[in-house]
């Protein structure tokens, strides 16, 4: 089946990697040449209108033409349909925001939505799929490494713990910090850092280095078994369908979807082992064995889930009543100011229109081709549960490398075709062998490859700007000369 047949969409614009902002600036070009402007909303609630349509007055077709990869009639066949909506969701996952330009990509979505007023009604809006409920959530409640002074006071009022105020590291920053020795202790709540991280190899050598390394894990996985210089604590939990029973009380958890709607899940299943304790359970006994229970009485707080929900009401807006609220049926929205009010979190309350250059899209450091990774449908993050990708037709093995068939076909290349890769950066080269290739429908001069499998060749000094997010969706690879086996023989 064509996986982008009418049953999925109406129009498919298969871009160029890394051209998302060329047709993003094409359709808002086609907007404002087709009169498709709010302008009430605009005048109402944005600011830097006016010199954002004076840059897209003049459109070069033939730059975005070679960017995307597209014809100028299917780029305004798509500007037809977004010109006649009376309500635009936009939606987005990794694929705009793994790229060097990611976060200019995301504000050139927010320009194209701002200038039809898609945002504040009914059926329209910005949808960034965020992944899993952990994943929006977290960072709703301050999961995050450079928290707002305005946050950090809440939470000091809300939980009476003094907050630290110096910034902390994400992910790619704290990777470098462990290959520093600036990291004493890593502690890993689930996930698999090594292999969802970039740069595995790197990676692994970086959490070597650390000196105490505590996995609280529902199951194995590789992190688990990276050799360290001190002393690794791999501590087993329940996992979130399994019964949770703190003093004979079931207990629940509340999770948030991408539209920010919290609501409850409750484990029902008898646990693997009558041992195993909670993920709260395990933080609480911690907390309370390292800081003492004077100023958070935390093995309270384990035994009742409601006195956390209860901390976190005291602590974050838009909680209020939470132990009521989310025992409804459907759990309770949380605030939106932008979909609510159409009011934003800048110093005017306004959004603004934001202009940026287009990327070069070329290989700049040696590549011939640019891959990007992506996931199949038989897992789950880093988790693969079957070796059956019914997205795109690939069964029984995902060391493999999509190609544009036509490309293959002019190097000689059948399906299957063994291949050895080398991505480069910066910093030098990166490589691994032992790819099959597939064809497939990919622009010229792309490929794609499975995640977590490629990440060895994803450079971790590659992020984006601001963001600092690794560029899985930008790697620079060539095809390597196979290496000379032990005996001289290639």
């Amino acid at each position: 089946m064509d996986l982008f047949d009418d049953q999925l969409a109406d129009l498919h614009l298969p871009v160029r990697i890394g051209s998302d902002a060329a047709l993003l600036q094409a359709l808002q070009h086609m907007a404002i040449a087709d009169g498709a402007v709010d302008h009430a909303f605009i005048d109402q609630s944005t600011t830097g209108f006016d010199a954002f349509a004076e840059a897209r007055q003049e459109l070069d077709w033939s730059r975005i033409e070679s960017d995307t990869g597209l014809e100028r009639a299917l780029i305004k066949e798509a500007a037809s349909m977004l010109n006649g909506s009376k309500a635009t969701i936009a939606c987005w996952a990794m694929g705009l925001t793994q790229h060097r330009n990611g976060v200019a990509v995301i504000q050139e979505v927010v320009n194209l939505l701002l200038l039809g007023g898609h945002v504040g009604r009914p059926g329209a809006g910005f949808c960034p799929v965020r992944g899993h409920s952990n994943v929006q959530g977290d960072r709703t409640v301050g999961i995050w490494e450079a928290p707002s002074d305005a946050f950090l006071d809440a939470m000091q009022k809300g939980t009476g713990i003094e907050m630290p105020r110096h910034h902390g590291y994400d992910v790619v920053n704290a990777i470098r910090g462990m290959e520093r020795g600036d990291v004493d202790v890593l502690m890993a709540m689930g996930g698999n850092l090594v292999s969802a991280a970039p740069d595995t190899d790197r990676t692994a050598a970086a959490i070597g280095k650390v000196g105490l390394v505590v996995h609280v894990s529902t199951k194995p996985n590789r992190s688990h078994m990276i050799p360290t210089k001190g002393d690794v604590l791999v501590l087993p939990c329940l996992g979130r369908t399994e019964l949770d029973l703190q003093n004979g009380v079931a207990q629940f958890v509340t999770v948030e979807n991408s539209m920010g709607i919290v609501h409850r899940s409750q484990g029902r299943l008898s646990p693997a082992s009558k041992e195993l304790k909670s993920e709260p359970w395990i933080v609480a006994e911690l907390a309370a064995r390292t800081f003492g229970v004077d100023v958070v009485p935390w093995n309270e707080l384990s035994q009742d889930y409601d006195a956390i929900r209860s901390m976190i009401e005291a602590s974050i807006p838009g909680f209020d009543d939470y132990n009521t609220r989310v025992r409804t049926p459907n759990g309770f929205e949380l605030p939106n100011p932008p979909r609510d009010a159409a009011q934003f979190n800048t110093p005017s309350g306004r959004a603004g229109f934001s202009l940026h250059d287009l990327p070069h899209l070329e290989p700049q450091h040696g590549g011939t081709h640019i891959m990007m990774t992506l996931r199949s449908h038989d897992q789950y993050n880093t988790t693969i549960y079957g070796l059956a990708d019914r997205y795109r037709g690939v069964k029984g093995n995902r060391r493999v490398v999509f190609m544009n068939a036509t490309e293959m076909a002019e190097r000689g290349w059948k399906t299957g075709h063994s291949v050895d890769l080398v991505s480069h950066w910066t910093d030098g080269e990166r490589r691994s062998d032992g790819w099959l290739l597939i064809p497939y429908a990919i622009p010229r001069g792309n490929l794609a490859s499975y995640f977590p499998e490629a990440n060895v060749l994803v450079p971790l000094d590659s992020t984006a700007v601001v963001s600092n997010t690794p560029t899985s969706k930008w790697i620079e690879i060539s095809f390597a000369k196979p290496q000379a086996s032990d005996d001289g023989e290639e």
